[in-house]
């Protein structure tokens, strides 16, 4: 009986810190049942492709007074695709298609070491994504220091704590502030490598080749305060050209891109090129 009462507390809190609609976690069942019997290697790859034309909705974590893991399927921006591709490829992975063991991972991946501890705790800049899920073993940063990883970034993240007011949960909370700059800072100084925009234009078969199907892209940007601006899925083309599966804000849809990523960019004078980050399961 107290095992029993002491589950129920458990799921009681789980699904307190939980923000999600019915048809959220049907989708999530759907998609794992379907991916048992139809996916294919890379996994979150295949996942990703199942969410093309899902609307592109900026800021869709930002709907609760207090940090909640937020599970939205029918509407996407860039980190929250890569991560609900992720979260579904451990899960199944894991041999399961519950929705529970979904959002277990999801909390993983979206979290400051896998624990949700307000919304400070969120790994906002993508750089402390990285490092924080490769501590995880979730994923690696590939940082070969030769071609075409040429280019170099040394992180000064100050954008948030210059500007809470774009952030409809920071904006009137001081403690959450103060946190993040404490991240902003320990994130500060350390050089990163980068292939620059210039070498995009490679093909598959050049050192650009370095770059495998459903490895995350972090684009680079020269904004201050910023370390990244987009993410999305690297795709090789039939062109024999790197693409972008992403989150689009210019489509309003998770699409992948038919211009090719070195085209993309060219639009685009702030991305100064790709990191390079490769999920290891």
């Amino acid at each position: 009986m107290r095992r029993l009462l002491f589950l129920i507390l458990i799921l009681h809190s789980s699904l307190l810190s939980l923000h999600s609609r019915d048809e959220d976690s049907l989708r999530v069942v759907t998609l794992l049942t379907q991916g048992q019997r139809e996916a294919t290697q890379p996994l979150h790859l295949w996942y990703a492709r199942q969410l093309l034309g899902v609307p592109y909705v900026g800021q869709t974590l930002e709907v609760n007074a207090e940090e909640r893991l937020v599970v939205n399927l029918r509407e996407l921006e860039c980190t929250t695709f890569v991560e609900t591709a992720l979260a579904l490829a451990l899960t199944h992975a894991g041999g399961s298609t519950r929705f529970e063991d979904y959002c277990r991972h999801l909390t993983r991946i979206r979290y400051r070491d896998g624990l949700l501890d307000g919304y400070a705790s969120r790994n906002h800049y993508f750089t402390q994504w990285i490092q924080s899920n490769e501590r995880q073993g979730i994923v690696r940063e590939l940082t070969a220091g030769q071609a075409p990883f040429t280019a170099v970034q040394t992180l000064d993240l100050h954008f948030m704590s210059d500007h809470p007011q774009y952030y409809p949960m920071l904006k009137s909370d001081t403690a959450a502030q103060r946190l993040i700059r404490h991240y902003e800072l320990a994130g500060s100084g350390r050089p990163v490598r980068y292939i620059p925009r210039s070498q995009l234009n490679q093909l598959q078969d050049s050192p650009l080749g370095v770059v495998r199907d459903g490895d995350i892209l972090a684009i680079v940007t020269r904004k201050d305060g910023l370390d990244t601006s987009h993410i999305g899925l690297a795709v090789w083309g039939r062109d024999r050209r790197l693409h972008l599966l992403n989150a689009s804000q210019i489509h309003k849809q998770v699409v992948l891109e038919p211009m090719t990523l070195y085209q993309y960019m060219g639009k685009h004078p702030s991305q100064l090129g790709i990191r390079v980050i490769r999920p290891l399961f």
